[in-house]
Order: structure tokens, then sequence, then C-alpha cells
């Protein structure tokens, strides 16, 4: 499709390294559409607390802006899944941590993870083409 990008079709991965069947962003006019991020690396969720998934998730999100040329001065939006309300504090001090410069528009929720994770966070992002 014209003006269309796919970023992380051919082998996209998740918990066990199974092969997932969406893209990690998809980039039309500008717009950076990225997929909910966990904090996983080599297909399986680290250990530790919120502060240490916080970062891992935000980081898995900020590498798939990076490859498609985008940076956090570019996001406008982002949701967030939480699975514990408590974390929403700790979480918050991650965010801004890198997002302070430029702190996009936000959604915050409380949901039962897919994975076994504390953490999750998607965005959608705008660089004049």
């Amino acid at each position: 499709m014209d003006g269309i990008k796919r970023y992380g079709v051919e082998g996209g991965s998740g918990t066990g390294g199974q092969h997932l069947p969406f893209a990690r962003a998809v980039q039309a006019d500008g717009w950076l559409y990225v997929s909910g991020q966990v904090p996983m690396v080599n297909g399986e969720v680290i250990e530790g607390g919120i502060v240490a998934q916080s970062h891992q998730a935000i980081r898995n999100l900020l590498a798939i802006l990076a490859e498609a040329g985008y940076g956090p001065e570019h996001v406008v939006r982002c949701g967030v899944w939480l699975d514990d309300p408590r974390d929403f504090m700790s979480f918050n001090r991650v965010f801004q941590s890198y997002f302070g410069a430029h702190p996009p528009a936000r959604a915050c929720v409380v949901s039962s993870m897919v994975v076994d994770c504390k953490v999750e966070v998607d965005c959608v992002a705008y660089r004049k083409p």
C-alpha cells in the first residue's frame, strides 16, 4: 500500500519466541502507531517490580520509535495499562524521566495483562513527512 510502512512483521516475537500476527509499528503519512510494549527482552518478561518493568517497556517503545526515525519529542499520545493501581505514582516517575521535556497526551487504565507483567505502553507519534 502506498504511503504505509510496517515495522516488525517479518519476525516479531512474543513470550517464548512465538510469532506475533501484527506489526511492531505502522507508519502512514508522518504518523507512527506503535503496538503495545511490555517489559520483554528476547521474548521473555524481565524480572523486577514496576520501576524496572516500566523502564524496560518504555525502552522497548523508544527503540521502535528510533528504528522508524522518531524520538520521544514526536510522541503525541501514549496508552498505559497497569496491572495494579498502586503502581500509578511509581510509573509516573519513570514516565516523566523519558517524556518530561515533551509530555504527550496519555490515558492510563488498570487491566489484567495477557502476559505476566505489570505494565504495557503504546503510543502514536507524528513527524512531518
